[in-house]
């Protein structure tokens, strides 16, 4: 099928000793894509690492640079998360964008949780839940259900609401979960939720066949959903407009991360994508037989994380120029 909507993901990573600069890349990146005519535009999170760390305060930055562009997370660990508090920011994230924000979340306890437990749950780490049903009460908030059992005037001037304010009503629509196995996808489906599936599967049942696994969920997702939006966040590099320099450095970046695609790694048993580095023209070849993708009408592809800003340049323009045309895309603009 056609790709319906064109977006793409970046991990904001920046320098420890001069930060703004490349939060300032990630913003201009942002308006770039805008220009560029695509569809979205998604951030990932990097908590205690050089990336970034607090997403919905990047596009809110980013809600005031642009004008038409979606915005999203991809995705924000709820480990991390008060879902109240986290169900205000998006609100009003989405407030200020004119409705253009798709947060993303996942489950699962914080990465290196025995290390940073003491930090983020001093006193209650034992007694957290990092399952579904943290995301369960980040979605009655989004949705304007019950906060509290107060409402009502209070003193003079004081007004207080019974859900979480500000309410944006459009918002629970645009809810994703970002997950890699099946019962993710199904979960997703089952809550109303929008479906993100990334480079990363779960290899449930051994199997080293990426784009079927990807499709078994989707598929799985689609049955429960019919209505639901699903996006793919492969990495994809087009190479139509790089130098012969650039071109060396992104095939050996690929060659680099292929041995772990060859089989499930680590007791989680996590099969990851090979990245598609090549022409516009090759990469459409090789996506139009990806089991995964046949199955979406849009994507967020991701940026690889360590590249220099002009070659997120030289991508994304090609992406928009070159490769979404040879998928069927057309750019927002037109």
């Amino acid at each position: 099928m056609p790709l319906r909507k064109l977006g793409f993901l970046s991990i904001g990573l920046f320098d420890p000793d001069d930060p703004g600069a490349g939060h300032e890349t990630t913003l201009q990146i942002i308006e770039l894509g805008e220009r560029l005519g695509f569809d979205s535009a998604w951030v990932r999170h990097r908590h205690l690492q050089f990336g970034i760390s607090s997403p919905v305060a990047v596009l809110a930055a980013a809600t005031q640079r642009t004008s038409t562009i979606e915005l999203g997370t991809a995705v924000m660990p709820l480990g991390w998360e008060n879902p109240l508090r986290l169900a205000e920011d998006l609100a009003t994230v989405d407030i200020l964008s004119g409705g253009r924000l798709n947060p993303g979340v996942s489950v699962g306890p914080p990465m290196h949780w025995e290390d940073v437990r003491g930090s983020l749950y001093p006193d209650t780490a034992d007694r957290e839940d990092f399952g579904y049903e943290r995301v369960e009460r980040l979605l009655r908030f989004v949705r304007g259900e019950p906060a509290t059992t107060f409402r009502g005037p209070e003193g003079v001037v004081e007004e207080w609401s019974d859900r979480v304010e500000p309410h944006s009503p459009g918002l629970a629509d645009r809810m994703w979960y970002g997950g890699a196995s099946l019962r993710s996808a199904e979960w997703a489906a089952e809550h109303g939720m929008n479906f993100l599936t990334s480079s990363v599967v779960m290899a449930e049942d051994g199997s080293a066949d990426f784009a079927a696994i990807q499709a078994e969920q989707v598929a799985a997702y689609r049955t429960r959903h019919p209505q639901g939006r699903v996006s793919q966040g492969l990495v994809v590099i087009p190479t139509d407009s790089a130098s012969a320099e650039q071109r060396r450095r992104y095939e050996e970046y690929a060659a680099a991360r292929l041995p772990r695609t060859l089989e499930p790694q680590g007791p989680g048993r996590l099969l990851f994508s090979p990245d598609h580095v090549g022409t516009s023209e090759q990469i459409a070849e090789e996506l139009e037989w990806h089991a995964g993708y046949q199955l979406v009408d849009e994507v967020a592809f991701a940026l690889p994380f360590s590249f220099e800003p002009d070659d997120y340049v030289q991508i994304l323009t090609d992406m928009a120029e070159r490769l979404g045309p040879a998928l069927g895309w057309s750019p927002a603009a037109a």
